[in-house]
């Protein structure tokens, strides 16, 4: 069977982990590495590099980061050097725009004389001199001076990402947010997040022999919006046929936080929101000023996860969801227990469940459904941009308190960036920033087997579908510890 990904590159991705994760189930992992190049990439001819051999090196190195990449590298995202060597070198260039003018405008506003031109009067720009200004492209009457830059570089908006001197990428780990649109947006995957499959393998075959407490898979909601393919319930059920005890919505942890945070909000008067931990670490590392305004509440996922570990300690508890940042998320020491142990033991993405699916040869499209029915529509509608704001807002209203409420939300990184601005200027015009890294939220996320327009409208639609109908409801039958 073959599944919809957004790209070709998210399909390779997906056979390095299907591939792993199978050898690990059967215990033949380390005797298999040096195969499963060859099994992606099966020659004689190459289909995606110069040469089958480049392309058998490359899937080596995929193959290290879904055994957990480099151990030295505290980021979760990482370059593969040996992929990253077929994009231009970014810049200004001068194109065949260029009509050999005699006005010569572009060299006249050149601060380092970078403009030379040949025997037909063409532009030509001096890299050596260069210093990236932009003023030739500014005034050229042709528009034929471009900045070329970079696609893991465009959709860096925090600027981690610059380029060495052998012309590979380079992550700058203390403004990286790991956010992951540079792994999405990367056209050669050269750019890749590492991933925790076999730790949640390791689980698996544990629980599998009956060992240990049991084990937990939280879900985001965004599941909702993914595996096309198949219905809701059959996911779920799927998620249980790998060997997990229980599924728990993510979103009702959100019920909690929305509880949480408009106490909060009451109490200090203004707020950032803390769900997306990308843009947690972001505010933290390029706001410091306003880090004292981060909700001290932890992420949805955190919040019910806590509460399932304070219910039965024993637990482990794996989360499921679009998001990258949430690998790193759940490492971080304000994510632990009092004990220390963690709150989250691992995490996958939805890509890497579907590869734990088919490393199984769970057909989830053949299953009975399992209903998934813990959170309200409001839990449920944190995962798209506005929806934090909004279960904010019903919060206070179904706990009857009144105070001022005007809510910023901020739909990617570059909105967030804005309101931040304009709170350290004195200048925002509101009390509640609602962060999300990714363009259109958690639904957004680089996760995702697939993006596009219809997983919003999935997601309200799995909102609707909710039991309870309000927060109060939802938070209710969690503390009755009532079933269905």
């Amino acid at each position: 069977m073959m599944y919809k990904f957004d790209t070709k590159v998210q399909l390779i991705k997906y056979k390095v982990l299907r591939e792993v994760a199978r050898a690990a189930f059967e215990n033949r992992l380390l005797d298999s590495i040096s195969d499963i190049p060859k099994k992606i990439a099966l020659g004689p001819k190459s289909t995606m590099r110069c040469c089958v051999y480049k392309e058998r090196a490359i899937l080596t190195e995929r193959i290290k980061l879904a055994m957990g990449g480099n151990k030295d590298n505290a980021n979760i995202v990482e370059v593969i050097d040996i992929a990253c060597d077929e994009c231009p070198v970014s810049g200004h260039v001068v194109s065949d725009a260029c009509r050999g003018c005699i006005a010569h405008r572009c060299k006249d506003v050149c601060p380092r004389d970078a403009i030379w031109f040949d025997e037909k009067q063409k532009a030509h720009i001096d890299k050596a001199r260069c210093i990236e200004c932009g003023k030739c492209a500014q005034v050229c009457p042709y528009s034929a001076i471009q900045n070329q830059r970079r696609p893991c570089e465009l959709a860096c908006k925090v600027k981690a990402i610059s380029m060495r001197e052998d012309y590979a990428a380079a992550i700058d780990n203390d403004k990286c947010i790991a956010c992951g649109a540079c792994v999405y947006q990367c056209p050669f995957g050269a750019i890749s997040d590492k991933s925790y499959i076999l730790e949640v393998i390791d689980l698996l075959k544990k629980r599998l022999r009956g060992c240990g407490g049991k084990l937990y898979a939280v879900v985001a909601p965004a599941i909702s919006t993914q595996f096309t393919y198949a219905k809701l319930g059959q996911v779920i059920s799927g998620i249980k046929a790998l060997g997990f005890d229980e599924i728990v919505e993510a979103a009702l942890g959100a019920d909690m936080i929305a509880i949480r945070e408009a106490a909060e909000l009451v109490e200090k008067g203004f707020l950032t929101t803390s769900c997306c931990p990308a843009f947690v670490k972001y505010v933290k590392s390029q706001f410091p000023e306003l880090a004292e305004h981060v909700s001290d509440n932890l992420s949805p996922a955190a919040a019910i996860g806590e509460h399932i570990k304070q219910t039965d300690p024993t637990a482990r508890i794996v989360f499921v969801g679009p998001c990258t940042a949430k690998k790193l998320e759940f490492r971080e020491p304000h994510t632990r227990m009092p004990d220390g142990s963690p709150i989250i033991d691992s995490v996958l993405t939805f890509e890497e469940l579907q590869a734990l699916f088919d490393s199984r040869d769970i057909d989830i499209s053949g299953m009975e459904e399992t209903v998934l029915d813990d959170a309200s529509y409001y839990g449920r509608i944190f995962a798209r941009s506005c929806g934090v704001s909004e279960a904010v807002q019903q919060s206070l209203s179904e706990q009857g308190i009144e105070t001022e409420f005007r809510p910023v939300p901020c739909d990617g990184i570059e909105a967030c960036r804005t309101a931040l601005l304009k709170k350290l200027r004195g200048v925002l015009d509101g009390n509640f920033v609602e962060g999300m890294a990714c363009s259109g939220g958690c639904i957004g996320g680089a996760g995702c087997l697939t993006h596009g327009n219809r997983d919003r409208a999935a997601l309200e639609k799995h909102g609707r579908d909710a039991a309870e109908k309000t927060i109060l409801e939802a938070i209710s039958v969690l503390e009755n510890g009532s079933e269905r």
